[in-house]
């Protein structure tokens, strides 16, 4: 596998969990690593949240000392509180610090933070130069191909980012306007790659090791965000890197998804609690158990669930099914 260097972090591999609000939570981030990621990111986290002091913020802000390299995502729009936020929190045990400009959903967009910045390049670079002068730690940005099929500018966006002290930069081949439909555009993935020197992570469409091997193929990137491929399949990290050396590794059995959802469930119940949990692992469940014999009963059956003991009776009601 290559080995992916971000400003002085040197990852392992350079297949990486994307970040995902309500997914790439802490339990979460240390099962795919455990299943070989080389880089989790962590759920993007408001800056404005952090100055003040907001309490649902530190949860989202913890970082076990197993779950490898972590990439701790802010998102905002004021140059001057995301940079000072990220001096804030540097101290934090994270390795990369990442600017989200690219998350798509309206009350986001609409305060003119995520994928809204995509349309001030001016702003970009005031964001990013004031946040990699604040910090030691590699900044690095996440955008889409642009706002709109009539606002394709990742490449000016990249070029600004990588001008204004970013270490890389990751693009998702959608535009915001395509959320997450459609097919995802490697093309713009390749062009971006083309314009910088800094290293470029692709993102979209990458579902499997073949995926992964045509993206790299496609569009020379130096690494890949996997974000919905990992989405109840924390073992994609590991089919990925052994597939992309060669080798081949079977689909978990039943025995195997058992004990990870388990696994899942009880890391989540020590963070969050067994309330949260269970409510937080119905959607898990339903991604863990997608395409299982009598899966469309199955969710039924988890979206009643209440508490750890009915989440345990579930599973291995699915076990011996």
């Amino acid at each position: 596998m290559s080995r992916l260097t971000i400003g002085n972090v040197e990852l392992q591999n350079n297949i990486i969990l994307a970040p995902m609000a309500g997914v790439s939570d802490l339990p979460f981030r240390l099962l795919c690593h455990e299943q070989g990621a080389g880089m989790v990111c962590s759920e993007m986290i408001s800056a404005k949240a952090i100055l003040y002091k907001n309490k649902n913020t530190e949860e989202l802000l913890k970082i076990h000392p197993g779950e490898g390299p972590v990439s701790m995502q802010l998102f905002g729009s004021d140059p001057d509180i995301i940079s000072e936020m990220a001096k804030r929190i540097e101290e934090r045990p994270f390795a990369v610090l990442d600017i989200n400009m690219g998350c798509p959903v309206p009350k986001v967009v609409n305060n003119g933070e995520g994928s809204a910045l995509m349309k001030n390049p001016k702003l970009v670079g005031q964001i990013v130069e004031k946040t990699a002068k604040a910090i030691q730690k590699p900044v690095t940005v996440k955008i889409r191909k642009g706002f709109d099929e009539n606002h394709v500018n990742a490449v000016e966006i990249a070029r600004i980012a990588q001008e204004s002290g970013a270490a890389a930069v990751a693009v998702h081949g959608r535009t915001r306007e395509q959320y997450y439909s459609g097919k995802a555009d490697w093309d713009i993935i390749a062009a971006v790659k083309q314009a910088v020197k800094i290293p470029v992570l692709g993102n979209g469409d990458v579902t499997d090791a073949d995926s992964a091997g045509k993206m790299f193929e496609k569009t020379g990137c130096d690494g890949i965000l996997v974000g919905r491929g990992a989405q109840g399949n924390p073992w994609i990290f590991k089919e990925i890197t052994r597939g992309l050396a060669g080798e081949t590794t079977e689909r978990p059995n039943k025995q195997e998804l058992y004990e990870m959802i388990l696994r899942h469930a009880q890391l989540s119940a020590e963070y969050k609690g067994e309330y949260i949990t269970v409510r937080e692992m119905r959607k898990h469940v339903a991604w863990y158990t997608t395409g299982l014999p009598h899966s469309a009963a199955l969710r039924r059956q988890i979206n009643e669930m209440e508490t750890m003991e009915q989440l345990t009776e579930c599973m291995k009601r699915i076990l011996n099914a």
